[in-house]
């Protein structure tokens, strides 16, 4: 099972979306790491690419319903247990986020 954590901003940005919204990223997140734990290539349904201009940070996509898609950036940290990827989670919310990652 992959290892994360979560940065401050993060935290603050998931208190503000509604209660939808963070079921449909968990929902994401499950299909998320089923794909890490298989060896990290990701369903084209995710959406995973890279953040242009921040080397390192990579973004997953998810449709929220209604209104913009859902985007969340992440980077890979140092492993906490060997051969066991760390994600750590950066921001979350829609395309504003990608203004600082």
């Amino acid at each position: 099972m992959p290892t994360y954590e979560a940065l401050p901003r993060f935290s603050s940005d998931l208190d503000r979306l509604t209660p939808e919204q963070r079921r449909k990223f968990r929902q994401t997140v499950t299909a998320f790491v089923e794909d890490l734990r298989t060896g990290g290539r990701f369903r084209a349904g995710l959406r995973v690419k890279r953040v242009q201009r921040a080397p390192g940070i990579y973004e997953l996509t998810w449709s929220m319903g209604t209104g913009p898609a859902g985007r969340a950036t992440w980077q890979y940290g140092a492993a906490l247990r060997p051969n066991t990827p760390h994600v750590i989670w950066r921001r979350i919310g829609t395309h504003d986020i990608l203004t600082g990652p």
